[in-house]
């Protein structure tokens, strides 16, 4: 091994976990060089077995390794891989000064003898020690997402990071809401440049100001007096916008479905998802707060009576909260039935009305569940899905690769609705600010056929909202 040292230096040691959370990961550290330990390079070799998401990134890992590897010989090994020459990696990650080091030679350095945890980790620690002794112009840096990991590296007075590049914000506080306020004095000092218009019972405004800038398509505008003003930004143009005025479904002449919008985070959410034009739709909000219900009133509503989608898809990421339950038999949508409680409480209260009696309920249930499938995340790969109406549920737990697994299975006519709420993360090594769900938030706030809102206040019970406020 013959790393270079020299003052002001970088040189990142990888953990498994950051190769097996991101393929792609040896390609995100810019100019600065990496060291793979042979530890880790086993750990790899033990997970690459299996047809999990996980033994997919190992295995993709060990391809970009071995074309980094073919041609070379055992001085430039040594020397160090430039990463800028593999040929199928994402080049707008690669540059030209990173360098590629794997462990050559046996490297101990002493450990206190106490020092508890597994034998790789320990192992990890121990080069990682070895390299800062070695190389002391050079700043070693350990990269792990293991929280542990790190804390036992911070005793050791190394220097130890998480994996950042996977985090879409630097604060979930940062993460486009979909809605704004403005001010009450809002057209008085900026409609000036005001056009309004009605076009097939719809009513337009068009605002020519720097403020403008500020705004995305598909965003809710309002202002809180008397008069309630409610509108969706349908374009932006530099300082050129055009809003269209909120339909109000907390009137019962508008319900969905029966149902009828409870504040005004849901009638904005009901609007978007029965606009045509929007083919993605996120939702986010804590329990209670009527996610599931007004994707699924607004399905049913689309889907049996304007006869815009052919059938209602729902899915969602199969991580328990406590102990897994096992293998379940039957079919596939006979093992999906447990995790799709939400949906089956959601279809049974949309089902039901009381001017109706038994048997109409029962029939209109019937004929309900007849166009509600219920599929699987693991069956999705190669799919594509036309004119259909897709909900995913619980998408907090899906990270950005699975996301965009998911959203690029939809065909012609097909809309996708994704829901979640991150403050419960259920899969190891996702947080807030690292989800899949926040990734699309933030990527699809700029795009006309998208839109986003996140739903604050609680509709379930007192006995609901009380605790989670104060649980």
């Amino acid at each position: 091994m013959n790393i270079q040292s020299s003052p002001g230096k970088k040189l990142f040691v990888l953990d498994t976990n950051v190769l097996m959370h991101d393929p792609a990961s040896i390609f995100r550290f810019k100019e600065h060089d990496l060291f793979i330990p042979m530890i880790v390079l086993e750990e790899l070799d033990h997970a690459k077995k299996g047809l999990t998401e996980l033994a997919r990134n190992v295995r993709q890992v060990s391809r970009f390794l071995d074309e980094l590897i073919c041609d070379a010989n055992q001085q430039t090994i040594n020397d160090g891989l430039p990463l800028s020459s593999i040929k199928h990696g994402p080049k707008a990650e690669t540059t030209d000064g990173g360098r590629l080091y794997f462990q050559t030679s046996a490297m101990t350095a002493l450990l206190p003898e106490s020092m508890p945890g597994t034998l790789a980790d320990n192992s990890i620690l121990r080069i990682v020690l070895a390299l800062t002794k070695e190389l002391p112009d050079t700043t070693v840096i350990l990269v792990s997402k293991d929280i542990n990991m790190r804390i036992k590296a911070a005793t050791l007075e190394l220097l130890a990071e998480d994996y950042h590049n996977d985090q879409t914000l630097d604060d979930i506080d940062l993460l486009y809401s979909g809605a704004m306020v403005l001010e009450k004095d809002f057209w008085t000092v900026h409609g000036t440049k005001m056009e309004s218009w009605q076009e097939k019972n719809r009513t337009f405004y068009k605002l020519e100001d720097p403020i403008v800038t500020e705004w995305y398509p598909n965003q809710y505008l309002y202002i809180e007096d008397e008069t309630n003003f409610e509108a969706i930004v349908r374009s932006c143009d530099g300082q050129i916008a055009v809003l269209e005025l909120a339909k109000d479904y907390r009137a019962k002449h508008n319900n969905v479905w029966g149902i009828t919008a409870k504040n005004r985070e849901q009638n904005f959410a009901l609007n978007v998802l029965l606009d045509p034009n929007i083919d993605f739709v996120t939702l986010l909000g804590t329990a209670g707060t009527g996610k599931t219900l007004l994707a699924l009133a607004a399905g049913l509503t689309l889907t049996l009576e304007n006869k815009a989608y052919q059938e209602i898809i729902m899915t969602r990421e199969t991580v328990p909260v406590g102990e897994d339950i096992g293998f379940l038999p039957g079919t596939e949508e006979e093992k999906m039935a447990p995790w799709m409680g939400a949906l089956i409480d959601n279809l049974e209260l949309l089902g039901s009305n009381a001017e109706h009696g038994e048997w109409e309920q029962s029939a209109t249930s019937n004929i309900i569940m007849n166009r509600v499938k219920i599929r699987s995340l693991n069956f999705m790969r190669g799919r594509t899905f036309l004119n259909r109406y897709l909900i995913i549920d619980e998408a907090q737990n899906l990270t950005s690769k699975q996301m965009k697994t998911l959203i690029t299975r939809a065909g012609p006519g097909t809309k996708i609705i994704c829901i979640g709420n991150l403050s419960q993360i259920d899969t190891p090594y996702l947080t807030a600010t690292t989800s899949g769900l926040t990734y699309v938030v933030d990527r699809f706030k700029t795009w006309p056929h998208g839109a986003h809102i996140t739903l604050r206040r609680g509709e379930r019970s007192r006995l609901a909202d009380y605790a989670s406020d104060i649980l």
